[in-house]
C-alpha cells in the first residue's frame, strides 16, 4: 500500500567506512602498526556499565518527553520501530494538550538484566530486560542499538513479555552472548524473513507461527470486525526490514533464536452508502490527514519478540503497536 519508509527521526549516518573497534587504536608490533578496524573485530558490543548508563539515559529522556509531550525531548533515544510509534504519541498529546501532558507518570524502570552479544561489525547492540512501574508485572524488552563510537545509544525495540517467557540466552565464559545472522538457516525461519512471515501468515494463515494471542487470536479478532454491519474493514500487512528497521536475533540456550523485528498495518474502515464511520478518539484526530466522510484509513508500526526455534513453528511472545497515522476520505 506503501514504500518501506525510514523512521520518523532517523538516526546520524556514519561518517566513514572503517570504524575502529577502540577509536582505532594502534598495536605496535615489531615490523610496524597494525590498525585493530571495529567492523572485523569480535568484541562485547558495551560493557555492562555503557549498558546501564545507556538504559538511564533513555529513561529520563522518554520522561522529559512524555511529561511535555515534546519529540525533541527523546529524539536522539530513539529509533526504529520505536521512533516511530512514539514520536507519533508524542505528536498526537501536544496537539490535544499543547501545555504538556496532564496525566504524566514517570516512568522507573529496575530488576535491568542485560544481555550483550559479542560479534563484528556495526551496528552493535543489547538487550535490555527490565520491570517497570507501568504494564502490570510484564518484563520490558528494549534493544539499544548504535552505528559507531561516537553515536548514541538509542533504543529501537521495546515488547512486552509475560513473566517467565523470556528464554535463556547462550552465553560464553564471561557471559557475552551470541548475535545470530540476519540469514541463519539453523532455525526455522531466518531472523531476515519473518517480517514478511508474519505478515504473510496474518493474511493467509497457516503453520508457520504457533498459535496465540498476537498470531491466531488477532487473526480471529480482525476477521469479526470485517464483518460488521454497515462499515466493512480492510487489512494491509506489510514488512519492514531495511536500515534501523532490521530484525536482530540472540541465540537462545536451546540453539533456536529470540528474534525482534518490525511490521506496519494498515487498517481502513468504509461505512455503508448512508452510514458514517465510527468517529475515532481525539489521539486518532490529531494524526488524521483530510476530511473523513466516507472512510477512514489508520496506518500502525508494530513491532514483535518471538521465540524461533531450531525446529516448529514460531511463537510471538508480544507485539507493541502504535498509530503513526491516519487519512479521512
Amino acid at each position: 500500500m506503501s514504500q518501506e519508509r525510514g523512521p520518523r527521526r532517523p538516526r546520524r549516518l556514519e561518517k566513514c567506512a572503517l570504524i575502529s573497534a577502540s577509536a582505532t587504536a594502534l598495536s605496535l608490533v615489531a615490523s610496524g602498526c597494525v590498525v585493530v578496524h571495529g567492523e572485523r573485530e569480535v568484541l562485547p558490543s558495551a560493557t555492562r556499565a555503557e549498558a546501564a548508563k545507556a538504559l538511564e539515559r533513555f529513561t529520563t529522556a522518554y520522561n522529559e518527553a512524555d511529561k511535555a509531550f515534546d519529540a525533541d525531548l527523546d529524539a536522539d533515544r530513539t529509533t526504529g520501530a520505536l521512533a516511530a510509534i512514539d514520536s507519533a504519541r508524542l505528536e498526537a498529546g501536544a496537539a490535544n494538550h499543547p501545555d504538556g501532558n496532564p496525566t504524566h507518570t514517570p516512568l522507573e524502570l529496575s530488576d535491568a538484566r542485560f544481555t550483550i552479544p559479542k560479534k563484528a561489525g556495526w551496528p552493535r547492540w543489547f538487550l535490555a530486560d527490565t520491570k517497570a512501574n507501568k504494564g502490570g508485572d510484564a518484563r520490558w524488552l528494549l534493544v539499544f542499538t548504535r552505528d559507531g563510537l561516537e553515536d548514541t545509544w538509542e533504543a529501537a525495540y521495546l515488547t512486552l513479555v509475560a513473566p517467565g517467557k523470556v528464554p535463556e540466552f547462550k552465553t560464553d565464559a564471561d557471559g557475552w552472548a551470541e548475535a545470530v545472522p540476519a540469514n541463519a538457516t539453523d532455525v526455522s525461519m531466518p531472523p531476515a524473513e519473518l517480517s514478511k512471515g508474519y505478515t504473510t501468515y496474518l493474511q493467509d494463515g497457516g503453520k508457520t507461527f504457533a498459535d496465540g494471542t498476537h498470531t491466531s487470536s488477532w487473526r480471529a479478532l480482525r476477521e469479526k470486525r470485517s464483518t460488521r454491519p454497515g462499515l466493512a474493514t480492510q487489512y494491509i500487512d506489510e514488512p519492514l526490514t531495511n536500515g534501523d528497521y532490521a530484525p536482530l536475533a540472540l541465540r537462545t540456550k536451546d540453539g533456536g533464536a529470540l528474534v525482534f523485528f518490525t511490521t506496519r498495518h494498515f487498517e481502513k474502515q468504509t461505512a455503508a452508502q448512508g452510514a458514517s464511520v465510527p468517529t475515532p478518539n481525539k489521539d486518532v484526530l490529531a494524526l488524521t490527514d483530510g476530511e473523513i466522510k466516507q472512510s477512514l484509513t489508520m496506518e500502525f508500526v508494530s513491532n514483535e519478540v518471538a521465540l524461533d526455534p531450531v525446529d516448529g513453528p514460531v511463537s510471538v511472545l508480544g507485539r507493541v503497536q502504535g498509530l503513526t497515522s491516519a487519512k479521512g476520505e
